[in-house]
């Protein structure tokens, strides 16, 4: 193991206490969902979010997922849901589909990307519930991974690619999905990306 390896293992953690203190300062997490390790961090703090994609190496562009607790976390980022669009989305949450809901022009391209839309999730991973429940805002999710390169599906593989680069690893078990989740469009209906 090289030195590199030693100082990753060190930002390994089990406590969601130290989760939620690093998200409060400001800073980048790795931390388990349904399928892969997810990376986030507070979605108003927009260094923080500035600094992930550049972990990442990740293009502003395409625009980052939000995880949620409840519906109303996601207020300051999409407006009132429209009685059809609620309908659709309502009975897969919590659950393991991202939807893509209209989004208030005020939320940030660092957040949306280059989209009138934004990909949000309300997740009954026990472990991102929590988190957003204690955090009481959404928090930013990505594969914890560089662009390119195969989704991290341990604490060591986030280590290993982005150790150096990141403040914790919430090293707690992932849900039992195979694959990340489905992305939906919640106007069309239409299946973006399969779960």
């Amino acid at each position: 193991m090289s030195p590199s390896d030693d100082a990753a293992v060190l930002k390994l953690s089990r406590s969601l206490d130290a989760a939620v203190d690093s998200v409060r300062a400001g800073g980048v997490l790795a931390y388990p969902t349904e399928a892969v390790f997810g990376l986030g961090c507070n979605p108003h703090h927009l260094s923080a979010v500035q600094r992930l994609l550049g972990i990442k190496q990740r293009s502003a562009d395409k625009g980052l997922i939000l995880l949620a607790a409840n519906i109303n976390q996601l207020a300051d980022f999409v407006p009132p849901l429209d009685e059809e669009i609620w309908e659709r989305v309502a009975p897969t949450w919590p659950g393991p589909i991202t939807w893509l809901l209209p989004v208030k022009k005020t939320v940030s391209p660092l957040v949306r990307g280059n989209h009138n839309t934004l990909a949000v999730r309300i997740s009954d991973h026990p472990v991102c519930q929590q988190l957003c429940q204690r955090l009481g805002h959404p928090l930013v999710s990505t594969s914890a991974n560089l662009s390119g390169y195969p989704a991290a599906t341990t604490a060591m593989q986030v280590a290993q690619q982005l150790g150096q680069q990141i403040d914790l690893i919430l090293d707690k078990p992932l849900g039992d999905r195979q694959h990340p989740s489905e992305i939906r469009h919640a106007i069309t209906n239409e299946i973006l990306r399969k779960g």
